[in-house]
């Protein structure tokens, strides 16, 4: 009989734990909505909702690339600064008489080269992620200033800044971006022969490579992806602040990742969806709006957000152990 108990015991964890790692991120969101309901009169208002929406397009949209990198087992530090690189190109382009559709198609060539700059260093010259893109971060944030002259382009053409401010059918138009960025990205993972093999490298390189697959394209790829919508995000960014500064984009690498990771993707590769990094940038962002109407200093804010994503990929390991 007592063995029946613990067996029964055992089961019924189990269950727990599986609701938790596939509902708890959605948990979260509910609590921190309800909470946030209670103390601020403002926070359900349909206006900052479109807010928070608007705020968190730019970090979803890294994060969305920062998942194909992180579950091939790599990471990507530069992101931050090709949405510096992309935003003086396309400024400095429209500043100079150049078209919205020329500056940002170049801004959006500037990302892919940057991309596969880490890519074929990282697949074909056998150097380390971290090392790779931290070396690109500078280079990429240096070429910024130097293009730039260490000043931002002031941007006045209409039709660019209705990308960032503009909206369609009551939902800013970043927003609608961002939902289709993550439609391709959740497709592209999960029904396409190229999705299965960045599980499968993150999984295990070696196995992947001896079944045929081409890692380091695999691998390069995933970083022009990541480097494509970096600028993409750019290009919004540029389009809210009516400028291309060479400053923009700093720290940004940072919520990405944590986005990704508070959304249950394995930060040594192989474990993740793209369906949590939609909720770990959701949190971030709802987290972020709720400390502004609380009044929350700006300096305690960085404390908060940085112990609730320790504390959150903490749970997620002691979760994983725990059903093992």
């Amino acid at each position: 009989m007592d063995n029946e108990k613990v067996t029964g015991h055992k089961i019924e964890f189990s269950k727990v734990s599986d609701l938790f790692r596939k509902f708890g991120l959605l948990f979260v969101i509910i609590i921190m909505i309800t909470g946030m309901s209670i103390f601020s009169s403002v926070f359900l208002t349909s206006g900052n909702i479109l807010n928070v929406l608007r705020q968190v397009s730019i970090n979803g949209i890294l994060a969305a690339g920062m998942t194909f990198v992180i579950l091939t087992g790599g990471i990507d530090l530069s992101v931050g600064s090709v949405i510096a690189v992309t935003g003086v190109i396309s400024g400095g382009l429209m500043v100079g008489g150049q078209s919205p559709t020329t500056a940002i198609l170049v801004g959006l060539l500037a990302g892919l080269l940057f991309g596969a700059f880490n890519g074929i260093s990282i697949a074909y010259f056998g150097l380390p992620p971290f090392i790779a893109t931290l070396a690109s971060q500078t280079i990429g944030r240096g070429f910024a200033l130097v293009y730039s002259d260490g000043k931002p382009y002031s941007i006045s053409n209409a039709a660019f800044l209705n990308i960032g401010k503009g909206s369609v059918l009551g939902i800013p138009i970043p927003v609608w971006i961002l939902i289709m960025v993550c439609i391709v990205a959740y497709i592209v993972l999960n029904y396409t022969n190229f999705g299965r093999y960045v599980y499968a490298i993150g999984g295990n390189e070696n196995a992947a490579k001896l079944s045929g697959v081409k890692t380091k394209n695999i691998k390069m790829s995933t970083y022009i992806i990541a480097g494509l919508l970096s600028s993409v995000a750019a290009i919004i960014l540029a389009s809210r602040i009516s400028s291309g500064q060479p400053t923009s984009g700093e720290g940004y690498e940072l919520d990405a990742i944590a986005a990704v990771a508070i959304g249950g993707t394995s930060m040594t590769g192989g474990v993740g969806s793209l369906g949590g990094t939609v909720m770990g940038f959701i949190i971030i962002g709802v987290l972020g709006n709720s400390l502004t109407l609380l009044n929350v200093s700006s300096f305690y804010q960085q404390i908060v957000k940085g112990s609730i994503i320790m504390i959150a990929v903490l749970l997620d390991m002691r979760t994983k152990k725990m059903s093992k």
